[in-house]
């Protein structure tokens, strides 16, 4: 028996960028087989976008194509055409990211592909979905932050809309395309029929902004949100504002600096004021006589000294690191977190030894890290391998696809592959 869950499921992965192999890398790390389809000669476009090591695969590339195997194929000739025919018969899933009916020119409806696989399952990403008035709109990561919600949720009150620094378009998209395909393949093992699956990544921003649609509606019906800064007494008007860096759970929270701050720009922690938390924090302050105060007590009461207290618990991390001060607060089952910037986290030793951050080979590049598999398994041990080269496994594919050695070598003068 395998012991990876996905052996023995094929994947035709037509997608490029960061969405799309974002999904299938996932996927791959699980153990299917997934055969990333590559125009001969450029591949997808990131192998070559923010190089840092000349002639070699970008890291944009390598980090979203790991376990992956490379075919290069131009389904524009007749040999192209007849692979991918041959490919799709015998594959599970075709995910794409192509723009509106791309495979349809191809001369690969969903109705032929379904004739010649009735148990295919093809997964699309799309920028909105089909029948919005934007669905020909194309989308990027920022306009997905922008159309989902996020950005004008983001940011400080007294700025522009904010879009962050995580794929909240992109991988977030990718990672609910693949819950999309588990799904539709398990539902294939009850029935025996494939279907389409498509999310566009509009709807997965907003998906991840429920909170706000929420915070929309209670705006809606009394005018004002009193966990946001803006209460009691900012001005609110009929929409959701930007909140800075308070919590969107209703927990007040900030951002407060540590002892370095001048200097280091992430010296920096998170501190959120839970009620159930209250009276360890004062404690931990050395405020104890807060926790009975009627001016300090209950959440409402605090409201309208958020910021005071705020800057009483920056007086007091004014000695103390980031590391320091949640090593002090953790003891007291507070939440927090320092601020941690990539390169902190890039080192960080738990990090390493759970698999979030991996250091795997590549034939050009030689090491690199990337992330691991954010899902942990207590019966799966995820391995991640470099990512393939521009047609590194064409020969291999097509030779388990029935094609003999002088066949892949005509194909190979003729530039379909």
């Amino acid at each position: 028996m395998s012991d990876k869950p996905l052996e023995g499921i094929k994947i035709i992965d037509f997608t490029h960028v960061q969405a799309g192999p974002a999904c299938t890398q996932l996927l791959a790390w699980f153990g299917a087989d997934v055969i990333k389809v590559e125009r001969p000669g450029s591949g997808d476009v990131t192998r070559s976008q923010l190089r840092d090591v000349p002639g070699a695969d970008a890291l944009y590339f390598t980090m979203l194509n790991s376990n992956k195997r490379s075919l290069t194929l131009d389904t524009k000739t007749p040999a192209g055409k007849e692979v991918l025919t041959k490919l799709i018969k015998e594959s599970d899933i075709l995910v794409e990211n192509f723009g509106p009916g791309a495979l349809d020119r191809m001369g690969f409806t969903w109705e032929h592909i379904k004739e010649l696989n009735p148990g295919m399952i093809v997964a699309s990403v799309k920028g909105f979905s089909d029948g919005h008035h934007y669905e020909d709109l194309k989308v990027y990561e920022n306009v997905a932050q922008c159309a989902g919600g996020a950005a004008s949720t983001s940011g400080f009150w007294d700025g522009p809309p904010t879009v962050s620094g995580a794929a909240l378009g992109d991988s977030n998209t990718g990672m609910h395309l693949a819950i999309g395909i588990l799904t539709a393949l398990h539902q294939r093992n009850k029935t025996g029929k494939g279907q389409k699956v498509a999310v566009s990544m509009q709807d997965s921003v907003l998906n991840l902004c429920r909170v706000k649609l929420r915070d929309q509606q209670r705006l809606d019906k009394v005018g004002y949100l009193e966990e946001y800064p803006q209460y009691p007494h900012g001005k609110f008007t009929d929409v959701v504002p930007r909140g800075g860096n308070a919590g969107g759970g209703g927990q007040p929270g900030w951002v407060l600096k540590c002892k370095g701050w001048e200097t280091d720009p992430n010296a920096y922690i998170y501190f959120t004021i839970q009620g159930h938390a209250w009276a360890p924090i004062c404690k931990a302050l050395g405020k104890p006589e807060w926790i009975e105060d009627p001016a300090y007590k209950t959440a409402e009461a605090r409201q309208d000294k958020i910021f005071d207290i705020f800057a009483f618990i920056e007086e007091w991390l004014s000695d103390k690191t980031k590391f320091e001060a949640v090593d002090i607060l953790r003891k007291f089952d507070i939440p927090c977190s320092p601020v941690l910037s990539m390169k902190e986290i890039a080192a960080d030793p738990s990090l390493r030894a759970s698999g979030t951050i991996v250091e795997v080979d590549h034939k050009q590049r030689g090491k690199y890290l990337t992330v691991g598999s954010p899902i942990k398994f207590s019966d799966l041990k995820v391995e991640i391998t470099g990512s393939p080269l521009l047609g590194e496994h064409t020969d291999e594919v097509l030779a388990q696809l029935g094609y003999n050695a002088e066949q892949i070598k005509e194909m190979h003068a003729a530039r379909a592959v």
